[in-house]
């Protein structure tokens, strides 16, 4: 059996990837870009990540980095958005 982790803090681990990868969550939902349940899945993936437990202490070593690391869940999510917000910044 999967062993899931804590809503809150996959939250917050979502929230921290997406502004180290500058693909703001919180921005991609008010404007349209995340729905509900696309935020409510990647939170998901998140809490079922075997890397899960690594990615505060590589998170606090970043500023801002070009993309999630290849052993995110939410990796090609996070480009997706990123993609999408530059797009209506341009």
């Amino acid at each position: 059996m999967l062993h899931l982790g804590e809503i809150m803090t996959h939250l917050r681990l979502v929230l921290r990837m997406g502004q180290a990868t500058w693909a703001d969550v919180v921005a991609a939902h008010h404007s349209g870009h995340l729905t509900q349940q696309d935020w409510a899945e990647m939170i998901q993936y998140c809490r079922g990540c075997g890397w899960a437990n690594r990615c505060p202490d590589w998170l606090d070593q970043q500023e801002a980095v070009a993309g999630a690391p290849c052993t995110c869940e939410n990796r090609q999510r996070f480009a997706a958005l990123k993609t999408r917000l530059e797009k209506e910044n341009a």
